[in-house]
């Protein structure tokens, strides 16, 4: 027993489509246009998606880096996933004597 869950083989390609256009739509209100300053948390479900995203929006592989060790360590958590990502995050800060997480920063 538990749960079941069935991923569409094309949610990565719909994903990275589209990625970008919700940004700009999203951001751009507020004078935002790069998308490299941004804070990310992004949901770890298959790493077809971490590079579509990175690909996408041109991202230095450091701004995933907590999605892609929760998905490597993990795998897909579903909601919890968020949670853990967040939390490697506040670990990698830790570890490198930040007092914050030290993302989205510098805009």
């Amino acid at each position: 027993m538990g749960m079941e869950y069935y991923l569409s083989r094309n949610l990565p390609q719909y994903v990275s489509n589209n990625i970008k256009q919700c940004m700009v739509e999203a951001f751009t209100p507020f004078g935002i246009s790069k998308w490299e300053n941004l804070f990310y948390v992004v949901h770890p479900g298959v790493v077809a998606i971490l590079n579509g995203i990175e690909e996408k929006l041109g991202l230095n592989k450091e701004r995933l880096k907590a999605s892609r060790h929760v998905l490597s360590e993990y795998g897909n958590m579903w909601g919890p996933s968020m949670f853990f990502v967040l939390d490697e995050m506040r670990k990698m800060s830790v570890l490198e004597g930040k007092a914050t997480t030290d993302e989205g920063l510098e805009w």
